[in-house]
């Protein structure tokens, strides 16, 4: 397993629901070991597989739920 660590510019999140939700999103997908949503900064960090899952498809994940993501 090769475990990376990412960090997520995410916009749009205004209180702790939004932070469940891209919490969820990212948690939820396969390979995603551990996501943590700061709402003060606006960032996601994610520690994942990378033999699973990429970049693209965690800031896809956070986009499918109806935020702005990129690649801190």
């Amino acid at each position: 397993m090769a475990k990376v660590k990412t960090a997520l510019k995410v916009e749009g999140m205004t209180c702790e629901h939004c932070v469940a939700t891209v919490t969820k999103a990212l948690q939820g997908l396969d390979g995603v070991k551990r996501a943590k949503v700061n709402l003060k900064k606006g960032k996601a960090l994610v520690t994942y597989d990378s033999e699973k899952i990429g970049a693209n498809a965690l800031t896809k994940a956070v986009i499918d739920v109806g935020y702005e993501a990129s690649v801190a």
